[in-house]
């Protein structure tokens, strides 16, 4: 018996291809959004020495989720941001409301990210009076959804929890997904040899992992945000207004 078909149907009768994208072609059905392209993972550490052990662990925590995405296939590069660099630019951001120069790119990278890894010290008890500084001048929509990791550095194991009642409800407020696996580093946790569970070497490799399945199930944010932005290009009021100087 032969088939007729009637007019305006789609003919996918003859010679079915098994190539996925030839029969998407034929029904007019688009791609889906590729989740391939390198990533950029942006590492904030508010630590305030130099060396630090908090950028030590945030260094840590970034190679981990750097090596997890290549183990799936997927490139990715680090850009390393050092609080302490910016901190009076920080501070005057929170008096006037306004980043400039350096500290407005760096707002720039960090929500722009694929991933954060976010490492602070604690004192008394909660993250530095720096990060949360920081934290403040980014727009309250800026981290909806963005991949982060958390990790933080103190004396002793007795404030391994700041990492649960204190970060991870800032950032859960601003609407992150944020890894399951958190990384505090004691003192003592440097001294620590070998991958058997529990060791800081295996809760970094851990969360790493976490993080990269996360950022490889997406498409690249700048990828996926290309066609969403249609103004992009058009001046800043502030660029507008700096031809009336003078």
């Amino acid at each position: 018996m032969t088939t007729t078909p009637t007019a305006g149907a789609t003919l996918d009768v003859v010679n079915r291809p098994d190539d996925l994208s030839i029969r998407r072609s034929i029904v007019n059905q688009p791609e889906p959004a590729s989740t391939v392209g390198p990533r950029h993972v942006v590492l904030v550490s508010a630590g305030l020495s130099q060396p630090s052990s908090t950028r030590l662990l945030g260094d840590r925590l970034a190679e981990a989720t750097v090596a997890a995405l290549a183990e799936q296939g997927v490139d990715a590069t680090v850009e390393t941001v050092e609080l302490r660099d910016h901190a009076h630019a920080i501070m005057d951001a929170m008096l006037t409301g306004f980043a400039s120069g350096d500290l407005a790119q760096v707002i720039e990278d960090v929500t722009g990210a694929d991933a954060l890894v976010l490492v602070t010290p604690l004192f008394t008890t909660t993250y530095s009076g720096l990060f949360k500084s920081f934290v403040d001048i980014l727009d309250k929509d800026s981290l909806v959804g963005m991949p982060v990791l958390l990790g933080a550095t103190g004396g002793t194991p007795r404030h391994s929890l700041a990492l649960e009642y204190g970060l991870r409800p800032l950032f859960t407020y601003l609407r992150a997904d944020v890894v399951t696996t958190s990384v505090f580093a004691a003192t003592d946790d440097w001294a620590e040899a070998g991958g058997s569970a529990g060791t800081l070497p295996e809760r970094v490799r851990r969360a790493g992992g976490e993080l990269a399945r996360t950022v490889a199930s997406r498409a690249p944010r700048a990828q996926a945000s290309g066609s969403a932005e249609p103004f992009s290009g058009t001046p800043s009021f502030e660029d507008l207004l700096g031809g009336l100087a003078g």
